[in-house]
Formats: C-alpha cells, sequence, structure tokens
C-alpha cells in the first residue's frame, strides 16, 4: 500500500553511502569518528596491556631469575673459601667452617632447584644440566677434600684440592657465568621486542589518529558543503523572489531538508505571483463588472495603435433609490447591464470602423462608467450616442422587477486642440459636461469652454460664500403667504439673496446647487435661520401669529446634528417653534428616506411645523407621504401655472388638495400669478396662496412697509 506524500517525504533516503538527511549525514560522520576513537583507544589500551605484562614478567620472573643467577655465581665463588680454611685450622675451628659450607650448599642447591623450573629456553636448560653436573663433581671434590682434612692427611687434601675441589668449582662458576649470560641476553632481547612492540603501538595510535583527522576534515567538508551550497541556492531564490523574480527555482539538492525549504520556496514563489497576479488584476480591473477601472483607464497606454481623442463618461440615475428599494442585488445588475452593454455598444462601432480600434470601456464608481476611444469627428462620436441610448432604451428584469435604466451622458473630445489631450484632461471635462447634462435634464451634454468657465465661476463663487456667510452679504427675503378664505397674511416663505462685493447680485440658481454639492449649504441654512429667528423676534409684539418658513437642503436632510442646532437656536432666540416652519423639497427626502424621516420626526418634537415643498415632482412622495409628520403640502408652480384653462391640471390640483385635506394638512398654492388663478385653486378648496400676484419677495424698507400695513393681529 502506497503511503501518503508527508509519510513518504518523511521516510529516510539515501543516495549510495551517503544519506539524504542532514540529521542522519551527522549521525553517520560522528558514528564513524565515535567508532575510530574507540579503535584507537582499544589499540593504545591493548599495546600498553602488553607492555604492562612485559613489566610484570620482567619485575617479577626474569629479574628475579637473573638475580638467583647473580647468586648462584656469587655462592659458587664464595664456597672455595671456607673450604681453604679448612685445610689451615684446627679441628675445634673447623665446626664454624662446615656450617658454612652446607648453608651455601643449601643455597646452591634451592637455586639450582629453582631455576630448574624457571628456565624459559633450550640453550639455558643445556647450561643448567651442565651446571647441575659441575656441582655434583664440586660435591664429591669437596667431600674427598674434607675426608682427608679429617684424616688429617694434608697431602692428600692438597691434591684432592688442586685435582678435583678446584677444576670443579672452575667448571661450576663457567657454567654459572655462561647461565647468567644467557639470561641477560635473554632479557635483552624481550627489551627489545618490548620497545618494538611500543614502538608499533605508537605508529597505530599516530596512524588511527591521523585517519580520524583526515575522516573527521572529510566528513566536516561533505556535510558543510551539503548544507552551505544548497543553503547559497536557497537564499539566491528568496532574494529572486524579493526582487519579484518568481520564475526562479530552487533545483533538488539530495538533501531532504533542504529540498523540503527549496520546496516550500518554489511553492511559495507560485503562490507569490498567483496572488500578485490576482493583485495586479484587482488593481486595474472591477470585481463586479470585470471591466477596467479608473485606475487601468488612465494608465499610459503601451505603444497604443490610435491615441483616444473622446471620453464619454456614463451615470446611471436613482441608484441609490433602486439599492434601498429593490435590494443591492437588483443595483448591481444594474450596473452590470449598463457596463455590458455599454461595451458592446463600442465593441460593435470599433467592429464596424465607425470608431477606432480598441476603445477602452471601464467602471470608475458606483453606476458611472467611462469610455476612452478615438472618433474621427464629433459626428461619429453623436451617432455613437443614438446606439448608446437605443442599448439603454431596453427594460433590465431584475428579481421580478422591470427597471428602466436612466442615464446621463457627457462627452468630451479634444477637437479644439491641435493634438490629443490626455485621458484624464478628457475625463474631467467629460464630468463637468455631465453635470450640465444632469442640470439641464437633456440627457447628454459635450464639453465646451464655456461650461469650464462657469464651473470655475462656480468654484469661484463657493469659495466666496463662506466668506460672505460671515460677513452677512447674504440677504433674507420674503415672499408672504396669504389665506384664500380671509385674504389676511399667515406667514412668508424666506429666500436667500447674496449681494457680492465685486460680481453684484448673485442669482441663487448660480451658487445654491454647487453649495449644495460642497456642502456649503449648512452655512447657508443656519444663517437663514438665524435671520428668520431675529425678524420673529421684531415681529412678535404686533404679529405674533406671523410665521417665516425657511427651506432645508438635502445635506441637512442627512445631518444628524441639524435637529439640535436648531433647537438651540430656538432657545437662543426665545421664539416658540411653532412660529418657524421648516420647508422639505420631495427630493431631498428621497435621498435617504429613512434617515430623513427619522429627522423631521425629531424636529416635529421641538415644535416646528413642516411643509412638503414643490410637491409632485419627486418620485414617491405619495408612498411615504403618510409617515411624513408633516403639517403643510405646497403644491408646485407647474400645476398652477394657467390651471384656469386646464381642465386636467385642475383635477390633479383638486385630488392633492382632498389628499392634504384628508390628512390633516394646510394645502398651499406656490406661483399664483393673475386673478383666474386665484380664483381657481379657491375653488378647488386651496387654503393658502404665495405669488406675484399678492406680493414679490421683499427686502429692506419694501418689506418693512408690507408688515407695517398689516391690520393689528
Amino acid at each position: 500500500m502506497a503511503l501518503p506524500t508527508e509519510l513518504q517525504d518523511a521516510q529516510p533516503r539515501t543516495t549510495g553511502f551517503w544519506p539524504q538527511r542532514i540529521g542522519r549525514r551527522l549521525a553517520l560522520g560522528f558514528g564513524i569518528l565515535v567508532v575510530l576513537m574507540l579503535l584507537v583507544l582499544s589499540q593504545i589500551g591493548l599495546q600498553f596491556r602488553n607492555v604492562s605484562e612485559i613489566t610484570r614478567q620482567f619485575a617479577e620472573g626474569d629479574m628475579q631469575r637473573l638475580l638467583r643467577v647473580q647468586q648462584l655465581g656469587i655462592q659458587t665463588e664464595g664456597v672455595g673459601t671456607p673450604l681453604v680454611r679448612l685445610m689451615n685450622t684446627t679441628r675445634e675451628q673447623r665446626i664454624p667452617e662446615y656450617a658454612e659450607i652446607d648453608a651455601r650448599s643449601k643455597t646452591i642447591d634451592n637455586i639450582l632447584e629453582s631455576l630448574a623450573d624457571d628456565l624459559k629456553d633450550s640453550g639455558q636448560e643445556e647450561t643448567l644440566i651442565r651446571l647441575k653436573k659441575s656441582w655434583a663433581d664440586y660435591q664429591a671434590a669437596y667431600i674427598a677434600t674434607a675426608e682427608a682434612v679429617e684424616a688429617e692427611d694434608r697431602e692428600a687434601a692438597t691434591k684432592a684440592l688442586n685435582e678435583l675441589f678446584t677444576p670443579a668449582l672452575s667448571a661450576m662458576l663457567h657454567e654459572s657465568n655462561v647461565l647468567l649470560q644467557r639470561e641477560r641476553e635473554r632479557i635483552q632481547s624481550q627489551l627489545d621486542d618490548a620497545q618494538v612492540l611500543f614502538r608499533e603501538a605508537t605508529l597505530w595510535a599516530t596512524a588511527l589518529s591521523i585517519l580520524v583527522v583526515v575522516l573527521a576534515a572529510w566528513l566536516a567538508w561533505r556535510t558543510t558543503g551539503s548544507v552551505v551550497t544548497p543553503l547559497r541556492a536557497l537564499e539566491s531564490a528568496a532574494r529572486d523572489i524579493a526582487q519579484g523574480n518568481y520564475a526562479s527555482r530552487v533545483p533538488t539538492t539530495g538533501t531532504t531538508e533542504i529540498d523540503r525549504v527549496g520546496g516550500a520556496l518554489n511553492t511559495m514563489a507560485e503562490t507569490v505571483a498567483q496572488r500578485e497576479e490576482q493583485i495586479v488584476r484587482l488593481a486595474y480591473e472591477d470585481a463586479l463588472t470585470g471591466l477596467p477601472n479608473r485606475t487601468a483607464l488612465l494608465q499610459p497606454m503601451q505603444t497604443p495603435v490610435i491615441a483616444p481623442n473622446t471620453v464619454a463618461l456614463l451615470d446611471l440615475a436613482r441608484l441609490k433609490v433602486v439599492n434601498e428599494t429593490l435590494g443591492y442585488a437588483t443595483g448591481d445588475t444594474l450596473i452590470r447591464q449598463l457596463g455590458q452593454r455599454t461595451a458592446a455598444v463600442f465593441s460593435a462601432a470599433a467592429l464596424a470602423q465607425q470608431i477606432g480600434p480598441d476603445p477602452t470601456v471601464a467602471r470608475l464608481s458606483g453606476g458611472t462608467f467611462a469610455a476612452a476611444f478615438c472618433a474621427p469627428t464629433r459626428a461619429e462620436a453623436q451617432a455613437l450616442h443614438a446606439a448608446l441610448k437605443a442599448a439603454m432604451s431596453e427594460v433590465v428584469q431584475c428579481s421580478g422587477h422591470k427597471v428602466d435604466m436612466d442615464v446621463s451622458i457627457g462627452y468630451a473630445d479634444s477637437a479644439s486642440t491641435a493634438t490629443p489631450l490626455p485621458v484624464g484632461t478628457l475625463l474631467r471635462n467629460a464630468e463637468v459636461a455631465l453635470h450640465t447634462a444632469k442640470r439641464t435634464a437633456q440627457g447628454h451634454a459635450w464639453h465646451s469652454e464655456a461650461q469650464e468657465a462657469a464651473r470655475l465661476d462656480h468654484l469661484s463663487l463657493v469659495t466666496d460664500l463662506r466668506r460672505a456667510v460671515a460677513e452677512s452679504q447674504l440677504q433674507m427675503w420674503l415672499q408672504p403667504k396669504f389665506s384664500l378664505a380671509t385674504g389676511k397674511a399667515v406667514g412668508a416663505e424666506a429666500l436667500v439673496r447674496w449681494q457680492h462685493l465685486s460680481r453684484g447680485f448673485v442669482s441663487p440658481a448660480e451658487f445654491v446647487p454647487f453649495a449644495e454639492q460642497t456642502g456649503y449649504i449648512t452655512l447657508v441654512t443656519d444663517w437663514m435661520l438665524r435671520e428668520a429667528l431675529r425678524t420673529l423676534v421684531r415681529w412678535a409684539p404686533l404679529q405674533p401669529h406671523l410665521t417665516i418658513a425657511v427651506n432645508v437642503s438635502t445635506r441637512d436632510l442627512q445631518d444628524a446634528g441639524f435637529a439640535v442646532r436648531v433647537g438651540q437656536l430656538l432657545q437662543a432666540s426665545g421664539v416658540e417653534p411653532k412660529r418657524l416652519r421648516l420647508e422639505i423639497t420631495e427630493s431631498g427626502l428621497m435621498e435617504d428616506p429613512h434617515k430623513s424621516i427619522a429627522l423631521l420626526h425629531t424636529l416635529r418634537d421641538l415644535g416646528t411645523p413642516l411643509s412638503i415643498d414643490d410637491f409632485g415632482t419627486g418620485y414617491s412622495s405619495l408612498a411615504y407621504l403618510q409617515k411624513l409628520p408633516v403639517s403643510e403640502l405646497k403644491i408646485d408652480r407647474a400645476f398652477i401655472d394657467k390651471i384656469d384653462t386646464a381642465p386636467g391640471s385642475q383635477k390633479l390640483v383638486k385630488a392633492m388638495i382632498e389628499m392634504g385635506h384628508g390628512m390633516d394638512l394646510m394645502v398651499t398654492a406656490e406661483g399664483v400669478e393673475t386673478e383666474a388663478e386665484r380664483a381657481t385653486i379657491a375653488a378647488l378648496g386651496c387654503d393658502v396662496m404665495q405669488g406675484y400676484l399678492a406680493s414679490k419677495p421683499l427686502y429692506g424698507a419694501a418689506l418693512q412697509n408690507w408688515f407695517d400695513g398689516l391690520p393689528p393681529a
């Protein structure tokens, strides 16, 4: 059965004698060194043991035997002296001499007996045999001499001494010396053998030590080489990976651990390469649509065939409302459809050679797309716009809902320049044109120098607006509102005007939209609230029932702190909250209905009445109207204009009035300019009117004169 990969990797593998694992290599090397060291030590121990044994034998055997042989010679030499003395002493004096001769004889017998058991070679044994024979001759000569001495036969004693004793003693001394010489030679031979053995042991120990050192050096070199060289390869591969060269691979080395690390580095390089490729793709590709993103669009093109000279900027309207109403999945479907249809139109145009090759369609953000392409003339781009409009006209099916694609398009080209403008510049110009298309509700617009000048002019105005608020360059004009039933004034709507120090009068239509976009509109709203409250304080003694309505911007409705500021201003002024009316546009409510409705309830809790301004011009007011804590409905002038001659408008306005009354709301008609219009809306049941027929917006002395002319409350 095959092992798992992990276990296969864990199995020891060898290449001949040399293992692949570093641990096993080290173990093998150190094992060999240990074995060799043990051999060296055992050899040295063995030789020392041999030398010790030789020394012991020399001390206990050879040296003792040598001493006995020497003692034999001494005793032999000394045995003749007492015998000579016997021949010259009296009988009484011979007794000690006999005792000495007997003692020496006994010693010689003992020595000969011990040597007979301890001699080591045949030459010594033959010498000992001759020595024993001489000793026997000596003893016989001694007895003969002693008997002649005791017989007082001096001549016979002398003759026995000279003819028998002396030759026997000389022969015995000779053999004793021979034996001593042989023993010395044998000991010297053994000493020579011991020295040879010691030299051999020394050579063995030296040779083995050299072998250990050489083997240790070889093992160190081999092990180091098998680790250091692969580690250098690993280091080189790691540096390549760090420098972005992910194609570099670590070769196999035959070392398991190094190969594992190398395999891990190779895997890491592949993984990092894949991830970097994915990161690069994500950096230049939109994840939702798969189209290029803004970064890719603005990236300098590598050797473009034809540089783009036109940019179209497309923006999907009401995307936020779709997301909040039908869900983000529906919004994503719309975005993908817009991207696919746009890309299809430009691809078809490129194939038909209506525009240059390789147009780029990119998603910038949200429902905004850009297309960079080369159009021979603006006429081809206009034809392309017709194809785009036709592609967007088809309804999108999203989760069971049919959704229209309302797209605004801004175009910019290089028609007024000698060379094509950079894509970034064209994109900015197309954005200016897109804002123009949205503001004029034409659906599309081309960038022009006039737009650029107007945009710069507006930007300058917005920059001056902060100073205008701080230095009170703004003016609050009031347009009175009258009851249709009594004809009396019930209040006024506050309208902002700007008297610029250098430009003169600046229309709200010029600076309010840009102030809304930049967020400066909140400064204007706060200023208008303070001015309205100061006016209400002045009116309070004579006309305490009059109200002033201040318009609230979309930005204010998204500001959670707006209600807090209104409450603080009311408390600081001392004005009754019911005298300050806040007007909210229908379109502003629809930007974020949930947040706006929550804010309106907070304002209503302060006691401030709320009005719906420009009613009927939005998208979904009817769905949210019942949820709004409002007290007034203001019908837009578009429905009041020439209502006396428009039966359809009369029916629609009557339905609005009845709906408002059914919800206990006061209904106000805006933009009433003729008596016929006033009479018609009065007949339809409208409560309040506002327009040029009753009064134009007033300021300064004209406003004071109107106020002074009001009847006492």
